[in-house]
């Protein structure tokens, strides 16, 4: 099977009267459609999607705008595979990249933290004033990411929210962002292991902000003419884009370094990259302007990082290669632009008459249905009845709706193993004469008459002859060893039967000195009034 990559995207209708939306697969090159997930309204940041991998199946949830439901699907079912109560309606989901637990935020500032394999509900507590509009885990899967319209965003340390002894206190977030002055639209994370990794926020008060969650500071400010709905960014982090839902569907691409420039004013630039310099780190007190107009008219410069889609953009999202960039508008256009010549390549038009809340990219799953063909090189077949029956569902059963003290304690998460494929070799698995040689290799040679025994010869690496001389000199040292072992311990016994020996006298004369002064008033009333003889003691 040959990995191509597809685009997955999420609609939902206009107002009630029109049809049902969808999550649908496309085929990235021939925007073609793979498959379609049907009866899901959901809206933007409300959809979660899993991969398949380790010999599980992918899932995809959707949280239902109009009820407290959240449904279920997985790559090899065109239909819900489970619907789950909740607690209450869900204004915005995620799930780590793992599948390990799956977090809701709701429209009263509420998050409730899931573990997916058991549903055990971790924990539920007020995290924000107004409504979640966004939820992002770090790559890593070590800290989760709020955004409200309260316009604060906060990080949350995983560790915390999971810990037993903290579940009657109010979780206390790891850093608090709170630079915006309007409701949050978007959060991205960028590479690296949670803390140290970079974050992007967008808010509806014209502004996208850079943090560093290591330090908790402000890196930079990028000031826009419109307000910004939805972010990309690369994973070279080397730049960003920020596309605003106005009439024009404007899409900025905004780099995070710059020339440097002379006194003269002119830009230099190098072939090693010597006149160029990353781009912001003054904290909140710079604040960089995108793509003003100056005088009615924007320059060159500015329309050359300006991607006009000509409908106002809803979900924007980066492909693999990094070679385009993918816009989901509100009238239902999937367009792909070429990053390097900002052109138009390819437009879908499936989904007229519906709103794309979001569009993702990955690799066509090998369980897709009715796309199937699940190889076991690819470490997912499972056979079963003479034929291969494709992957194993992901395990997931309904989630709580109440924080359940003793079902966290007792409970078990079951886990299947990925196949093992015999004819692969396991590069940590030894041979006896690799062993043998490798072990011959880093011992010391035996040093001449006189000196301090060796524990083994040193012998030539290479070789079978080698591996099979050092086998004799292994048993001998081995036989050396052993009687060793047996001489100190004869010389342990002998030690012990010594230090028994005196224990026993000492113990023996305590006895007798305690006994003679309660003996001594018993012979003078017996004998009269002189004293017996005093006993000296050598």
């Amino acid at each position: 099977m040959a990995f191509q990559e597809s685009i997955i995207c999420t609609t939902g209708p206009d107002s009630s009267n029109l049809p049902s939306g969808a999550i649908t697969f496309h085929d990235i090159h021939s925007g073609t459609v793979l498959a379609s997930f049907k009866h899901s309204n959901a809206l933007p940041h409300c959809t979660a999607l899993l991969d398949s991998r380790d010999n599980h199946g992918g899932l995809i949830l959707a949280a239902q705008p109009d009820k407290s439901i959240l449904n279920v699907y997985t790559f090899q079912k065109d239909q819900i595979a489970l619907k789950i109560v909740l607690p209450e309606k869900l204004s915005s989901i995620a799930i780590d990249k793992n599948g390990g637990y799956c977090a809701g935020g709701t429209a009263q500032g509420r998050i409730y933290l899931w573990e997916v394999a058991s549903g055990i509900m971790f924990n539920a507590w007020d995290a924000h004033y107004r409504r979640v509009s966004v939820l992002r885990f770090t790559h890593d899967g070590a800290a989760l990411i709020s955004g409200s319209d309260d316009s604060g965003v906060s990080v949350w340390s995983l560790s915390s929210l999971l810990d037993n002894e903290l579940q009657n206190e109010l979780p206390e977030p790891y850093a608090s962002l709170s630079d915006h002055t309007l409701p949050i639209t978007d959060i991205v994370c960028g590479l690296g292991a949670f803390p140290n990794c970079r974050v992007l926020t967008s808010s509806a008060d014209h502004s996208v902000k850079l943090w560093d969650l290591a330090s908790r500071t402000q890196l930079a400010t990028f000031l826009f003419p419109h307000p910004i709905a939805c972010l990309a960014f690369e994973p070279a982090e080397r730049l960003f884009f920020a596309a605003s839902s106005d009439a024009d569907g404007s899409i900025h691409q905004v780099h995070l370094f710059r020339h440097r420039e002379t006194k003269s004013g002119r830009l230099t630039a190098t072939a090693t990259g010597g006149g160029v310099e990353a781009l912001g780190g003054a904290g909140a007190e710079e604040a960089i302007r995108v793509n003003f107009p100056v005088g009615g008219e924007r320059n060159e410069s500015d329309k050359s990082r300006l991607i006009v889609a000509g409908h106002p953009v809803l979900a924007i999202t980066i492909s693999l290669t990094s070679s385009l960039l993918i816009a989901g508008t509100q009238s239902g256009l999937v367009q792909m632009f070429d990053i390097a010549s900002h052109q138009l390549v390819r437009s879908i038009s499936a989904h007229k008459g519906l709103r794309v809340h979001s569009v993702q990219c990955m690799l066509r799953p090998p369980d897709l249905v009715g796309h199937g063909h699940v190889q076991a090189g690819f470490g997912a077949g499972v056979r079963g009845g003479g034929k291969e029956e494709g992957m194993v569902t992901r395990p997931i059963v309904p989630f709580q709706r109440i924080k359940d003290v003793k079902t966290r304690e007792n409970h078990e998460v079951l886990m299947l193993l990925p196949v093992r494929n015999d004819t692969v070799r396991d590069p940590l698995a030894y041979t006896p004469s690799e062993l043998l040689r490798d072990h011959a290799s880093f011992m010391p040679a035996d040093p001449p008459s006189g000196g301090p025994p060796s524990s083994l010869p040193l012998t030539t690496p290479t070789g079978a002859r080698s591996a099979a001389n050092s086998a004799p000199a292994l048993n001998a040292r081995v036989s050396e060893l052993e009687g060793e072992v047996a001489r100190l311990r004869e010389q342990l016994g002998k030690a012990k039967g010594v230090n028994d020996v005196m224990w026993e006298t000492v113990v023996q004369r305590l006895v007798v000195d305690r006994a003679q002064p309660q003996a001594q008033p018993q012979e003078q009333e017996q004998g009269g009034a002189e004293p017996p003889a005093k006993k000296v003691r050598s």
